[in-house]
Formats: structure tokens, C-alpha cells, sequence
């Protein structure tokens, strides 16, 4: 009977206890609800200000850029001073921004909004160090996941409230970015009020002796054994899965005719894949497989989307009509007067005459692929990468790996959108896809 009992014992603490990420989880879907508003609106409202189509584009970056500075401060700062205060500092600094956006009158203060934010928005690598100071190694990549659920859950929800905001306000920019700023305070108070310190004075270890951040110290994580590989690998995966997210508009478009509202669609139904495989089956697959096999098995699911969304036949949907989709990108939604977005971009539109349901059909089974593999690689990567580094190190880790996918969110869309150019529709799936491919031969290698 007692050696019954002790039997019994393990998979009980294998089981991630949702008490204790709960709080986590709703703080980071509260914050990522702001910025899901924002996003679908920021193009127009650049534009409002006779933003044109590369301004636009850096104004874009200019989020991912100041995040991929900002990440391993905060990171480090969390393992030195603990996670609770670091977060709630990186809040405030969130909020800041999107009052900074809402009473906006120049488009040099919209770049002022973003970099604040994204300098704040950085406080992911924070609350990637409390979910790894609340998991053990077995349950690490579920909780992890759960991150990722709350990520897809606010690109859902998002979009939909900007939509929402966006209607009875009468298409007034500055009230979506009122409302991210009331998401925002909300995920201050939680964070007061919920959140406990998972890093206190007694387990911040040498971490306090360090720097805050300098390159040297990510060169320095790329040559760490066993860990190098991993952050290439993260910085490869989102060139690539964050590459498909910011052209998927642009391809659906000129190879389906599909507009914003179809476009929508897709999204939602991206999204709701990632929430159920981050926040359901990759703690199911992660037991089972382990991270090294669950990494093999993202970048194999990957490589399989992208590949088949560059094969995605050349035939508009059923309910296309090219003389309204023209009519649309021709006004985009603009203010009164002022010049619409999509004026200085140059995209052909498929043929009035060859309809069906082929090519959306071939989309919707190579987005099931490409999202599971997308789901899959970030929760899975980062909790492998926490596993070879010293546990007062995480946070730091942590940020920096931040850091190398905040990097390639800058990255993406403008490779995306050069090899779109370039080469045509499918290039830049095809090419992201033999990069996956040749990743997943090199992860089979010489991850041990």
C-alpha cells in the first residue's frame, strides 16, 4: 500500500495548478486587450495626419523596436528587484502611452505613444518569469502556453472592441485609444491587488550583481551551450509565423480578393487555433512528448503551412466582387479629406472571372497547420531555453529571448514585404518555409 501511495504521488505535482497562474493569465489578456485595440486602427489614424504608406510603416516598428530594447531591462530588473513592482512600473508606463495616443493632435506624438508603449510593453518577459517561478519543469511549457492563450484570446476580442469603440464614436481615433488606456488601468489594479511576488529578496541570487542589460550579454546568451540554438530558433520561428500574420492581408487579397472584413475572419479563426492548442493541448502534447519533440513538432507543422499557403491556388472567393473591393481600398476608411491609406500602394486585384472555392478553401487547411506550429514553438522554445540556465538567471533569459522576438517582429514585415515586392505573392511562404524546413532538419541534429 505505501509504495501504492508514493506512485500516486508524481503526477499530481505534474498537473499545473491554475490558482496560481490564473492571476497571470487575466493581467496579461487585460494588458494585450489595449494593445489588440489599438492595432487595427493605427494605420488610419497615422493617416489622418497625411501619414504616407512608409511612415506608416515605421511607425509599426517603432513598437517592436523600443520592445526588443526595453525587454531584457525589465527582465533583468525583476530578477534584481522582483517581478510584482517591475510589472506594475512597466504598466503604468503602458497606460502613459495610450493617453499619450488618445489626445494625440501631431503624428510626431503617435510615434511619442509608441515607443513609450513599447518600451513598457516589454513587462512579457516579466510575466514569462512568474509563470516560471510558479511551474515546475513538467508543467512549465503548459503554463507558458497559457500565455500564448491570452495573446490569441486578445487578438480575437481586440479587434472587436476597436470595432465596437469605433462605431459609436463615429470613427473617432482618439476613443479606442481612451478605452486601451481604461484596459490598462484595470490591469494595474489586478496586479496590485492579485498578483503575489514570486521572486522575493531570499532567491534573487547573483542576478542582483548584474548589469541590467547590454548586447554583450545577448551575444553572450547566444554562446551559452544548449541555449544559443534555442534563441535562433525563436528569432527564426517569428520571422517567419510573425511574417505570415502581417502579409496574410496582403496575400488573401491580391490572390483571393478577399477585403478587411473577410481578412477579419481568417484572423479570428487563426486565433481561436493558437488559444486552443496554447491554452489546451500543449500541456497535454508537452507531457507526452517533452519539449525538444514539441519543438521538432512546431517547426515541422510550421514549414507544412507555410508551404501549403504559398501553394494556395490563384481563384478569388466565391462572393468576390473586384469593382468593390477597388472601391474600398479606395477609401480605406480615411478621414474626410484627407489622403487614404492604400493610395501609394500598388496591389492587383485577381480577376473578376475566376471565382470559387479552391483557393479559400486550400487556405483555411494550411492555416490549421502553420497556427499549430506558431502556437506551439514560442511556450515551448522559452521553456526549454528556462531549463538550461541557472533559476536566478530566468528573467533575465527571459527578456532577452523577448528581445530576439521583438527584434523579428520589426524584421518581419518589412522582409515580408520586400520579398512580396519582389518576387511575387508566394515567395515569402515559400522561403519561410525551406528556412523551417532546414531549422527542423538542424533542431533534429543538434538539440539533445
Amino acid at each position: 500500500m505505501t509504495t501504492s501511495t508514493t506512485q500516486v504521488q508524481p503526477p499530481a505535482e505534474d498537473k499545473l495548478d491554475f490558482k496560481k497562474i490564473f492571476p497571470v493569465f487575466l493581467i496579461v489578456l487585460i494588458d494585450l486587450l489595449g494593445l489588440t485595440i489599438i492595432i487595427p486602427l493605427l494605420p488610419l489614424y497615422a493617416a489622418s495626419f497625411q501619414a504616407d504608406a512608409a511612415v506608416i510603416g515605421v511607425l509599426g516598428a517603432t513598437y517592436p523596436v523600443m520592445q526588443f530594447i526595453g525587454a531584457p531591462i525589465l527582465g533583468r530588473l525583476s530578477d534584481r528587484y522582483g517581478r510584482k513592482p517591475v510589472l506594475v512600473i512597466s504598466q503604468i508606463g503602458t497606460l502613459i502611452g495610450f493617453l499619450v495616443l488618445g489626445f494625440a493632435n501631431t503624428l510626431p506624438l503617435l510615434f511619442l505613444a509608441r515607443a513609450i508603449d513599447g518600451l513598457s510593453g516589454a513587462n512579457i518577459s516579466t510575466a514569462q518569469a512568474i509563470i516560471t517561478d510558479s511551474t515546475t519543469e513538467k508543467t512549465r511549457t503548459q503554463g507558458l502556453g497559457l500565455l500564448g492563450a491570452a495573446f490569441g484570446l486578445g487578438f480575437i476580442v481586440g479587434p472587436i472592441i476597436a470595432f465596437v469603440s469605433l462605431s459609436l464614436s463615429g470613427n473617432n481615433y482618439q476613443v479606442p485609444a481612451f478605452v486601451a488606456a481604461a484596459f490598462s488601468l484595470i490591469s494595474i489594479l489586478l496586479t496590485v491587488r492579485l498578483l503575489p511576488e514570486t521572486n522575493p529578496p531570499e532567491k534573487r541570487g547573483t542576478a542582483a550583481k548584474k548589469s541590467a542589460v547590454s548586447f554583450g550579454a545577448m551575444f553572450h546568451a547566444l554562446a551559452l551551450p544548449g541555449v544559443g540554438l534555442l534563441l535562433v530558433l525563436m528569432f527564426a520561428q517569428q520571422i517567419a509565423f510573425g511574417g505570415l500574420e502581417q502579409i496574410l492581408s496582403l496575400f488573401t487579397l491580391s490572390r483571393l480578393g478577399m477585403n478587411a472584413s473577410n481578412n477579419s475572419m481568417l484572423f479570428v479563426y487563426v486565433g481561436l487555433i493558437v488559444v486552443l492548442v496554447q491554452g489546451y493541448f500543449i500541456g497535454k502534447w508537452s507531457r507526452v512528448l517533452g519539449d525538444r519533440r514539441l519543438i521538432y513538432l512546431g517547426l515541422a507543422a510550421l514549414t507544412i503551412g507555410l508551404l501549403l499557403t504559398a501553394l494556395v491556388p490563384d481563384q478569388a472567393v466565391p462572393w468576390y466582387s473586384r469593382e468593390a473591393v477597388a472601391a474600398e481600398l479606395s477609401a480605406d476608411a480615411a478621414q474626410p479629406g484627407e489622403t487614404p491609406v492604400t493610395q501609394d500602394v500598388s496591389i492587383q486585384l485577381p480577376a473578376q472571372e475566376n471565382t470559387g472555392w479552391a483557393g479559400i478553401a486550400v487556405l483555411l487547411v494550411a492555416m490549421i497547420p502553420a497556427a499549430i506550429g506558431g502556437g506551439i514553438l514560442q511556450p515551448a522554445i522559452n521553456s526549454l531555453i528556462t531549463k538550461r540556465v541557472d533559476p536566478a538567471e530566468r528573467g533575465g533569459i527571459l527578456g532577452i529571448s523577448t528581445s530576439f522576438l521583438s527584434a523579428a517582429n520589426a524584421l518581419a514585415p518589412l522582409i515580408g514585404g520586400v520579398l512580396f515586392q519582389a518576387g511575387g505573392a508566394t515567395t515569402p511562404f515559400f522561403l519561410w518555409a525551406v528556412l523551417m524546413g532546414t531549422l527542423f532538419v538542424v533542431a533534429l541534429r543538434t538539440i539533445k
